[in-house]
């Protein structure tokens, strides 16, 4: 009996010792594997692109950072130098092609050293390991100093490097790495450091990069050059233990001076004002998280060359304007500190130029605001709209009208006497006269006769949006008395360049997600006709007819080119806008001068203002169009 109780005994307690182990073992996996991540997500859970804005040629204008995930820019291993690989494998991971996602010796030598020190303070983390825990740990782990963490990244490591080969793991570490300055990934961290792609970097700046990722603050090249490079030549110095490169390569690379891009490259954003613009769109069709959240590939309508052109214009006149005028008494110039110029094909509404201010990154002139969606008053630019719905109602250029003193009486019962801008009278003289050479006195005669209401119509159908009730407006409406927007207002004098055809403002052209699927496409229309083909012939003839412009602004003004152009200025009376806007059956440009504190200018015109940066605007983009580019290049220089 007392054998066969003891040797029930020895069943209980092998019983209880299975169980004891079992639920060991149990807790131990449910404490290290139960909630682990499969490492077939791992491409899901890697940072998404940004969201990137480009030009009509496909150029890049704006990357949209997240302030939460910051720039990132996918690229194969292909377009990543081998230099940059070699850098990186030497300096986080030399064993990398050979080892099975953890370093064996690596790892018990970091586990001996943390189990003595009863915390994790070696880490022994292999490139896959890093990899692990940038894109499959919980965020909330990924900070954890435990041994926990640390088996369970092995763990994972071993996982992934069976499903995934060295080459895959290699492209994922680098374009997820962290590098400073809210770049992540080679391609973001080769922008802001170098201002050029990744693909560009010789061994020097490969070198650079690689040894910012175990650092990027102390290690910063943008606040402490010399000790980014003193980590340089660490990385050289690896790099030629390992047998990638020589003695001599290593020496030439450390001793090569380092061109970092400059403040206002690693900004990297081109026509800011178009490309903040392009931004509000996407917020407003996707939603902001949806665009920070990245992965869009945006084709816009913009033409940077001419948008570049269009900036070198509008910053060489703003000084010609700034500079010393003795003849007329101005010491300091012309207080003119401000300018915006939008360009785009009347035909399909396609904005191919913004310039919004001369100098986005100046606050002391507020770059940052977009004069041209800034509703300002239009002066004198808005009387083709007096004239063409005045067309419309049995009224033609050669119909006379008395340019007299005239008195008007206001809503308010008060008179209203209009003045021409030369304080002059010049009697009978036809529509035509009256509008070319803009006549203040007959354009509100004009007005008056085809009634306010009619003629906020003609110009809301053509597409000023900021005319809204008619009470508000009285017949200074025709000088400029209402505000519009430099955008709209160019865009409406596109619908004389169509002959009558209205097309709305185009941006955007074509969205993409990062597989290339498109999810927007722009379909171009016929447009829709708002004004009759004989009304927009004769509102261009006047337009373009220099004869009509002599009592206003002389034989041969700015606004003549070289080939047939209509164009029409505009001044408020004190001096705090001035426009110029005109057009070809190709291309309708529109610009406004002053300060965007609406302080007034000294002394300047439309003519003498905006119609300098019109004139060669236009100028350039005719040529562009019609001259081969040696010629061009020849003429401008001329």
């Amino acid at each position: 009996m007392p054998g066969r109780s003891g040797s029930r005994q020895l069943i209980w307690l092998a019983g209880g010792l299975l169980m004891v182990l079992t639920t060991l073992a149990a807790s131990l996996w449910w404490w290290l594997l139960a909630d682990l991540p499969s490492p077939a997500e791992l491409r899901r859970r890697a940072g998404p692109d940004t969201t990137r804005l480009y030009d009509r040629q496909g150029r890049l204008l704006y990357e949209v950072l997240d302030p939460n995930a910051g720039r990132r820019t996918i690229v194969p291993l292909s377009d990543i130098p081998l230099a940059l690989q070699q850098a990186t494998i030497a300096t986080e991971d030399a064993a990398f092609y050979t080892h099975p996602g953890v370093d064996a010796l690596g790892l018990a030598r970091a586990l001996w050293i943390n189990l003595q020190g009863g915390e994790v303070v070696v880490g022994g983390s292999t490139i896959t390991q890093q990899l692990v825990r940038a894109c499959l740990l919980p965020a909330e782990e990924r900070g954890e100093r435990t041994l926990r963490r640390k088996v369970r990244e092995a763990i994972l490591a071993l996982r992934l490097t069976s499903q995934y080969s060295k080459d895959e793991i290699l492209e994922l570490y680098l374009n997820q790495v962290y590098y400073g300055h809210l770049a992540y990934g080679v391609e973001a961290a080769a922008q802001v450091y170098f201002g050029k792609p990744v693909r560009d970097l010789d061994l020097a700046e490969c070198a650079l990069l690689a040894g910012l990722p175990q650092s990027p603050a102390v290690y910063d090249p943008l606040m402490d050059l010399p000790r980014a490079q003193a980590r340089q030549r660490v990385v050289l110095d690896l790099m030629r233990k390992q047998g990638y490169i020589t003695t001599q390569q290593a020496e030439l690379a450390a001793a090569e001076p380092l061109h970092l891009a400059p403040e206002r490259t690693r900004v990297a954003i081109e026509a800011p004002h178009f490309a903040m613009y392009v931004v509000s769109q996407l917020e407003a069709l996707y939603g902001t998280d949806r665009v920070l959240q990245g992965n869009l590939r945006v084709y816009t309508t913009l033409d940077l060359d001419a948008q570049h052109t269009a900036e070198a214009i509008v910053q060489r006149h703003l000084r010609c304007l700034a500079e010393p005028d003795p003849a007329r008494g101005l010491p300091a110039g012309h207080h003119v500190t401000d300018a915006a110029v939008v360009a785009l094909d009347p035909r399909t509404g396609e904005v191919l130029v913004m310039v919004g201010s001369p100098d986005y990154f100046d606050p002391q002139i507020a770059g940052a605001v977009n004069v041209a969606l800034s509703p300002r008053q239009p002066g004198s630019a808005i009387k083709p709209f007096t004239y063409a719905t005045a067309f419309q109602h049995g009224l033609t250029p050669a119909t006379v009208f008395y340019d007299v003193r005239s008195s008007f009486t206001t809503r308010e019962g008060e008179p209203y006497v209009p003045q021409n801008y030369d304080r002059e009278f010049h009697g009978p003289v036809s529509l035509r006269t009256a509008l070319g050479s803009s006549l203040n006195v007959v354009a509100v005669q004009v007005l008056d006769r085809a009634g306010i209401p009619a003629m906020i119509a003609t110009a809301q159908e053509m597409g000023i949006h900021t005319f809204t009730d008619a009470d508000r407006y009285g017949l200074a409406l025709t000088l400029g008395g209402g505000e519009v927007r430099l955008l709209e207002l160019t865009s409406a004098y596109g619908v004389f360049a169509t002959g009558g055809i209205r097309h709305e403002p185009v941006c955007i052209t074509r969205i993409e997600d990062a597989a290339g699927r498109v999810l927007y496409q722009h379909e171009p229309s016929p447009g829709r006709r708002v004004l009759p083909a004989t009304v927009a012939y004769l509102i261009t003839d006047i337009l373009a007819d220099d004869r009509a412009r002599l009592p206003g602004f002389g034989e041969g003004s700015l606004l003549n080119l070289s080939h047939p152009a209509a164009a029409k200025t505009g001044t408020t009376t004190d001096w705090r806008d001035n426009w110029t806007v005109g057009y070809t059956p190709e291309l309708v440009v529109g610009v406004w001068t002053g300060n965007a504190d609406n302080s007034p200018m000294i002394q300047v015109s439309g003519i003498t203002g905006a119609a300098p940066i019109w004139h060669d605007a236009v100028s350039y983009t005719h040529l562009r169009a019609h001259e081969t580019p040696e010629h061009l290049v020849c003429r401008l220089l001329l």
